[in-house]
């Protein structure tokens, strides 16, 4: 059986080993070893990473039958082995892992909330607890405060195995799937949690800890968090948007959702003044287009114009006046189709008969219809047939 330095030797970083056995399997080679640091992927902690002889550890696995699998592209030539742990990688689990033990011993003392899932991801982390109220920013405060008090007491965290008798005397936060060579993890004075997991070595090592949100996940609730180095990133990604915001809107930084929400009121005024100038432009465009088009049809072709903008105009259009229009858009290759609704005439029809022999595609309903081409040729070709057609007689 593999020495699991990990649990024996935490702070392990390098070491010399031999090769004990190798499978290999779909093009990957997968080697035991007299003695690994590697931790492999379970109860929610991911895999350690680095390298073996030079090669990358792509996975850590624990099989069936117990034994620590390292996936490898390829096979070490020696069977004597150096193999390098992915230090900061690894001390980054642990903070995390230490942390989320912390902080659901403090949900449970403050709020009387069992963890029931959480989940170690590579940027936060998150836990499932069974909060029997509304989770709100005064709970995040309080859980805050307690936990980091708890990381500056820099409490002991001790691990080591018990009997199945032995457990029976200890308040754990919950009972192991296992009955014999049962590890626990206890925080000084905090809690007694069975777990296989790597973990530092008192609380001081989490360093901070850091809940950014809070969500309702049907009966529980999910609170999303950072430990250690991950907080600190976190803070100092943040500041330094803040910094560059501060400097940007050339003020402090607590005043800065002011101007936010004072650019927020100046947007909607520019909105709302553009959508009049809008509208006064449709108007000025469908009396001009009115004016100089008769018989039922009207269309016309636009260089520049969005099909946003033609919506726009055409909707305008067909409230005015019975008509047909027919709209097209050169910047965007795209047509538009609109009736005021008072005759036989459907737009929506009238594409799906029409646009295949155009290499066009789109549709609509009775009122409007919409397409776009896959050429300036095809989009011309169709409006010039379309206006020829409609042109004689656009609402039979």
């Amino acid at each position: 059986m593999t020495k699991k330095l990990y649990y024996t030797s935490t702070k392990t970083s390098q070491w010399d080993t031999e090769i004990r056995e190798t499978i290999v399997e779909n093009g990957f080679y997968y080697i035991t070893l007299e003695e690994t640091a590697f931790y492999p992927e379970g109860g929610g902690q991911p895999a350690d990473t680095g390298k073996i002889e030079g090669i990358t550890v792509l996975d850590v696995i624990k099989d069936n039958d117990g034994k620590i699998l390292h996936k490898l592209e390829r096979r070490p030539d020696s069977e004597i082995v150096h193999c390098e742990l992915d230090w900061s990688h690894r001390f980054d689990h642990m903070q995390q892992h230490s942390g989320q033990h912390l902080l659901s011993a403090v949900c449970k003392e403050l709020f009387d909330s069992n963890t029931v899932s959480f989940h170690l991801g590579k940027e936060y982390l998150t836990i499932d607890i069974m909060a029997g109220f509304q989770w709100a920013e005064v709970h995040t405060a309080a859980a805050e405060k307690l936990v980091n008090q708890y990381i500056i007491e820099n409490r002991e965290i001790l691990i080591y195995y018990v009997t199945n008798e032995q457990l029976q005397t200890l308040p754990v936060v919950k009972m192991p799937k296992v009955s014999e060579n049962i590890r626990i993890v206890e925080i000084e004075g905090i809690e007694y949690n069975p777990c296989g997991g790597t973990h530092v070595g008192r609380t001081g090592e989490i360093g901070l800890i850091k809940i950014f949100k809070a969500e309702k996940q049907k009966e529980l609730t999910r609170l999303y968090f950072k430990c250690g180095f991950r907080a600190l990133n976190d803070y100092s990604e943040s500041l330094g948007i803040l910094s560059a915001l501060s400097t940007k809107f050339n003020t402090g930084r607590t005043e800065i959702l002011n101007r936010v929400e004072k650019l927020e009121n100046d947007y909607k005024q520019l909105l709302s003044a553009n959508e009049n100038l809008k509208l006064e432009n449709a108007n000025f465009l469908a009396d001009s287009l009115l004016a100089e088009n008769g018989g039922g049809f009207i269309s016309h072709i636009f260089e520049d114009s969005s099909m946003k903008e033609l919506l726009y105009l055409a909707g305008t259009i067909v409230k005015k006046e019975k008509v047909t229009v027919l709209l097209a858009s050169r910047k965007e290759q795209k047509v538009i189709l609109s009736d005021s609704g008072d005759s036989p005439f459907h737009c929506g029809q009238y594409f799906k008969a029409e646009l295949g022999s155009y290499n066009g595609k789109g549709g609509g309903n009775e009122r409007t219809a919409q397409a776009g081409f896959a050429s300036q040729n095809d989009l011309i070709a169709f409006y010039q047939y379309s206006v020829e057609k409609l042109g004689q007689n656009p609402r039979a």
